[in-house]
């Protein structure tokens, strides 16, 4: 269907205080004003869209040429400042192709429908797609004022609206990031039209892109109690007043790319991002899909030649806000990348620089690393801007977190004891913790290149630098802990591959597909694999190292277990709260959990790659079965009540926190009362594990492969072990065997939870039912000749299974103690 735009009729009169008196009628019509008259006394700013500010007002009003009209170009909508959590300052919430059109008296700014086209058809094929798919209006506006060949737009209302969802995000448990689920429950937040204005110092226009910034105010019945910690409040309880929150938002209209770029066609195997659509265009014998990547133009000035400097480079600025030596460790890190470019045939064809004085971050030049600050750790990402149209990257957006370095430092401290005698042991640990900052500003810009993570590069010699790294450690012969090499330096070798397979430029007369496939195949062979952690591949996994995933359990167990035995108040500086020890202790204590869950991978797992036909690769293969037992063996060691104890000497010197400090999320949870709950911090862990273990996923597939290959370890065979290891093993003594009875019924109710899962499947329940009963008869046999203990964990344990079976669907088991949060380190 074809919007019909009338011609606007009449005469536009100089003067607002003039009346014409109609020739026909005798009647008097309001004449408009002329543009220069309407907008007199406000700040005109030119640029891509012209626009006026009216101070007196706080009106913004916007000026479109007719040439603009039906003219699409770029909507960013970002969020410049935070709200202290992980959608914060940087965000970019979300970019999409827009056009302003006219109809009847109106101005709509609609959004075209490009995931669906027809690219090779002709303009009726074209227009057929076009009207079998709905557009969308986002905003209607009343002109202004219309003259000659442009309109005026009041454009206020649309820029202090909440366009991010934040209102509703910030009344659920914390800010999450745009687009993220919400959760029900809370307390709406609503933007204050009294309390919200432009922010026209952030507000102006350039040659290729114009920004605007709102001051939006939030309110809301603002109940969470202040605090600096986000363990459930979220973003007001960081506010000076949780009923009213004060954050910006920024919108950007940029203008769109030529095109000139050629896009690359996706291939899984490739390890970048990508953009698709349906093509109605495509031939029968074609899929309809069509992916291409999201990557850069990058052209070489000399076309032909082996290496040549870019036409124009890739060129990414670090945020002044960042203090030093971060902002040293940012600026190397992030240059790495110009030696994966060197790789591909470029000469400087990748930079970093600070950001100029008086730049804009938000501006559309500027692709910014931008420093964050959260009372907590979390999240760093990075963005590329695309062309939705091409998946060509126009700008880079990359988000730090100011947490994160101390997070690894924190980790460095338990393992090295900084504050004793060796007085350079705080350095080192400093020192790799800038290593880590380097390693994640060229992580977080790989992603605004267009590249995804690669978690089998950790089982490659570090090969990558989109994965995520562990601190490599190593134990010395005299019990002292190595951490020289705990983050690899420099951009990895897959970094290398990957980027020659998305940035090479091809001659005319070469044949691109052909190419880029030896360009894979070069990679595969020499070892260069790209996956996902999905949980079940035995070398894809996040926070870990090396490609033995059970021999590095069993060694960073060793490690932990050390370290724990010279644990001291030489973890922390004289002069702070013994209590405060805590916090050093938890990521020691749990120092080992990413590794739980790399060695969980390989139970139930499966060997496979992103293979495409004809490539050479190995499809699916099943994990051999002694290396599944000798995994299930390092897990239930891992929870054994040797491994969970935590000694005598760490215990004591850990009082309740002082008045003044308290708890907070990065703590562990327990029983106790304000004292170090021992036993509850074991039980986080040993849940953990076991709900590994006994994922419902993972549940299923050893049915399966057991069913298909009898030497698989099956489920029954998995179940009948945990049962002879937690509880049917040897009794323990005093504090052990209290963690030996707390690891009894964490895993009776994680078999109880999975047998009431609604997403497990029937033969999975069907399996833990029978198993569950097994483990009742013998409850039942043992009940009158076991211990105390014993006998009370087999009570309590028949009263669990009574409950479940009276109505197994209501069923909800109790949770055990939740670990503090482990990612991001």
């Amino acid at each position: 269907m074809k919007l019909y735009i009338p011609v606007l009729a009449g005469l536009l009169i100089g003067n607002s205080g003039v009346f014409a008196q109609s020739s026909t009628a005798g009647q008097k019509i309001s004449a408009s004003p002329s543009l220069a008259v309407r907008t007199q006394g406000m700040n005109k700013n030119e640029g891509y869209f012209t626009f006026y500010y009216d101070e007196k007002e706080g009106r913004v009003l916007l000026e479109i040429p007719d040439k603009m009209l039906n003219k699409e170009f770029l909507y960013v909508n970002a969020m410049p400042e935070g709200g202290g959590g992980a959608g914060d300052r940087g965000t970019v919430g979300g970019y999409r192709i827009v056009k302003f059109i006219k109809v009847g008296p109106k101005i709509f700014l609609t959004l075209p429908n490009y995931d669906y086209r027809a690219d090779s058809g002709g303009e009726a094929e074209k227009k057929s797609v076009s009207e079998s798919f709905p557009q969308s209006v986002i905003w209607g506006f009343k002109p202004d004022l219309r003259e000659s060949d442009k309109t005026l737009i009041d454009i206020t209302s649309f820029l202090l609206r909440d366009s991010q969802n934040a209102g509703a995000r910030l009344g659920s448990s914390g800010f999450s990031r745009p687009g993220a689920p919400v959760a029900g429950g809370g307390n709406v937040y609503r933007v204050d039209e009294s309390r919200s204005a432009i922010a026209i110092e952030r507000t102006k226009s350039f040659p290729k892109n114009t920004e605007f910034e709102a001051l939006l105010t939030f309110a809301g019945a603002g109940t969470g109690e202040r605090s600096f910690f986000s363990g459930g409040p979220g973003t007001p309880a960081k506010a000076p007043d949780p009923g009213s929150i004060t954050l910006k938002n920024h919108h950007s209209f940029i203008e769109l790319p030529d095109q000139n770029y050629k896009p690359r066609a996706f291939d899984p195997r490739s390890g970048y991002n990508s953009m698709e659509y349906l093509d109605f265009s495509t031939a029968t014998d074609e899929p309809v899909l069509k992916k291409f990547i999201r990557r850069w133009r990058l052209e070489k000035k000399n076309p032909g030649a082996a290496k040549s400097e870019a036409v124009k480079p890739i060129v990414f600025y670090v945020d002044k806000g960042a203090p030093e030596p971060i902002r040293k460790a940012l600026i190397e890190g992030t240059s790495w990348w110009n030696d994966a470019f060197e790789a591909a045939g470029f000469i400087n064809a990748f930079q970093v620089k600070e950001l100029p004085d008086g730049a804009d971050p938000m501006d559309i030049r500027y692709s910014m690393i931008n420093w964050v600050h959260r009372p907590q750790r979390g999240f760093s990402n990075g963005i590329g801007i695309f062309d939705p149209r091409t998946g060509e990257i126009i700008k880079g957006q990359v988000t730090l977190g100011s947490m994160r370095d101390k997070q690894d430092f924190l980790i460095l401290q338990g393992l090295t004891q900084p504050y004793g005698d060796d007085k350079s042991a705080a350095k080192k640990a400093v020192d790799q913790a800038l290593a880590r900052m380097k390693q994640l500003a060229a992580h977080e810009v790989g992603h605004a290149l267009g590249m995804y993570h690669n978690h089998m590069s950790s089982s490659n010699d570090r090969s990558s630098v989109t994965d995520y790294p562990f601190p490599k450690i190593t134990m010395k012969a005299d019990g002292s802990m190595d951490i020289s090499e705990a983050y690899a330096k420099g951009i990895g070798s897959y970094d290398k591959r990957a980027i020659i397979w998305g940035y090479t430029e091809f001659g005319k007369n070469q044949n691109e597909k052909a190419e880029l496939d030896k360009i894979i195949r070069e990679s595969i062979r020499q070892g260069h694999i790209f996956m996902f952690d999905l949980g079940i591949h035995p070398n894809s996994a996040h926070w870990d190292n090396t490609n033995d995933a059970v021999t590095e359990l069993t060694r960073l167990m060793q490690i932990r277990k050390k370290a724990l035995s010279v644990f001291s108040e030489k973890t922390i500086p004289e002069g702070r709260p013994m209590a405060t020890m805590e916090e050093v202790l938890v990521p020691l204590y749990l120092l080992h959990r990413y590794q739980i869950e790399a060695a969980t991978n390989l139970l139930g797992g499966l060997d496979f790659r992103y293979a495409l036909r004809g490539d050479g690769q190995p499809v699916t293969g099943m994990i051999d079965p002694a290396q599944q037992w000798q995994a299930l063996d390092a897990l239930i060691s891992s929870i054994s009540a040797e491994e969970l104890a935590i000694p005598e000497s760490v215990i004591k010197n850990l009082p309740p926190y002082p008045i003044g400090y308290a708890r907070n999320q990065e703590n562990f949870k327990g029983y106790t009362g304000v004292t170090f709950d021992p036993v509850g911090a074991a039980e986080s862990l040993a849940g953990q594990t076991l709900s590994l273990i006994l994922d419902h996923e993972r549940a299923a597939r050893l049915l399966e492969y057991h069913g298909r290959d009898d030497k698989q370890p099956g489920l029954i065979s998995v179940i009948e072990k945990l049962n002879d290891k937690i509880w049917k093993a040897p009794a323990e003594k005093g504090y052990r065997a209290d963690l030996q009875s707390m690891v009894r019924k964490v895993y009776l109710k994680t078999l109880l939870g999975v047998a009431a899962q609604t997403g497990a499947s029937d033969n999975v329940k069907a399996t833990i039912l029978a198993q569950i009963d097994n483990l009742k008869v013998w409850m039942s046999d043992q009940k009158s000749t076991a211990d105390t203990r014993l006998k009370g964990d087999i009570l309590f344990s028949l009263l669990q299974i009574s409950q479940f079976e009276k109505d197994p669907d209501k069923f909800k088991p109790l949770q055990p103690a939740q670990m503090p949060a482990g990612p991001a380190i």
